[in-house]
């Protein structure tokens, strides 16, 4: 029988634990302030708990921390790290020095279901979901874990697409039982599902980011076919149902591709669009996918569309590119590592 991780368990899932297995209820903290704030790789490092309860604890359980299988170094200091999920499947981390700062992009899941046009995860398909092990694994087991400054779950998959276990590995990172990190440390990156969306805006004050691409919801779709079932115009009025203003930052992303959004129609619709949420646009450089017909914007039309939307009242800015020589992007890794894995058990 194979042995049920401890990590990503919250405070009453531990307690239910250790109920179940005769233990006091204390025992539930002491095992949370092992996995959380010690970090514990093994359950026989839990000192303060019995020999007995460990030996007990370690016969169903383990901690369920695994180390990346491999890392690719950019020349300007990104790390992507390949960790390998609980289910076997590869997922990738991306880790982003710079300046003061120091920021990790979580995946949330195996592949995505989306099908973006621009995302190399797409194209892989939907694998599995993560659990919030695999999720908060990337950060415990990341070698740079001590100088993180922030997260984003912009990574591998659509965090609202497995909101339960986005949502658990939330409040484990910012509970004074687990991590104790401020919610605004932490941002998470959607389309636009509107049923997670709801939750995560009703269950956690971390920032919030939309994927948005185009204010107009044909070509929007031609980019991104949840526009279909989540438009969003839909998406935006029920952000304003929100006071934004002394709480989480909201934010919209908007990748630029040449000739296709980075018009003065664009601009015009973006700031309609936007005006009445407190919010920040970040434009994003494309990195270009393999078989992808799509090209980036020039850097001219780049800061065209941001003068112009930090000119009429929406807060603007130009998001540095980063890692692009190791391609960054993420799923271009873990798609490579999976044809590999497959050829050598064909061979």
């Amino acid at each position: 029988m194979e042995k049920e991780p401890l990590l990503g368990k919250t405070l009453p899932e531990l307690q239910a634990l250790v109920a179940a297995n005769g233990m006091p209820s204390f025992a539930a903290k002491q095992i949370a302030q092992w996995l959380y704030v010690q970090h514990a790789t093994d359950i026989d490092q839990m000192t303060n708990l019995s020999i007995t309860k460990r030996a007990a604890l370690s016969e169903k359980y383990t901690v369920g921390r695994s180390e990346p299988v491999e890392v690719v170094a950019s020349e300007d200091g990104t790390r992507k790290y390949l960790f390998k999920s609980l289910s076997g499947h590869y997922i990738e981390s991306v880790y982003i020095p710079e300046d003061d700062r120091a920021t990790l992009c979580v995946s949330s899941q195996v592949g995505c279901k989306m099908n973006c046009k621009f995302c190399q995860t797409g194209k892989q398909g939907f694998s599995a979901q993560l659990l919030a092990t695999d999720i908060l694994n990337q950060i415990l087991s990341l070698p740079e874990r001590a100088q993180l400054t922030n997260l984003v779950f912009m990574g591998m998959g659509e965090p609202f697409d497995n909101t339960d276990e986005v949502l658990k590995a939330l409040e484990i990172l910012t509970a004074s039982y687990g991590y104790a990190w401020s919610p605004r440390r932490i941002t998470v990156s959607t389309i636009g599902i509107v049923p997670g969306l709801v939750r995560f805006l009703e269950q956690s004050q971390c920032h919030l980011a939309i994927s948005l691409h185009s204010p107009f919801s044909s070509e929007r779709m031609s980019l991104m076919p949840m526009e279909k079932t989540y438009p969003v115009e839909q998406v935006i009025q029920m952000l304003k149902g929100y006071d934004f203003r002394h709480q989480r930052r909201v934010s919209f992303e908007y990748i630029v591709f040449d000739h296709m959004n980075d018009t003065m129609r664009h601009a015009r619709e973006l700031v309609r669009l936007l005006r009445d949420i407190p919010c920040r646009v970040n434009l994003i450089r494309y990195h270009a996918i393999p078989g992808i017909d799509l090209k980036g914007a020039d850097e001219s039309r780049m800061i065209f569309l941001r003068d112009y939307l930090s000119d009429n009242g929406v807060t603007c800015t130009i998001r540095r590119s980063r890692g692009e020589d190791i391609l960054a992007a993420c799923g271009l890794l873990s798609t490579q590592k999976q044809e590999d894995d497959l050829k050598a058990q064909v061979l």
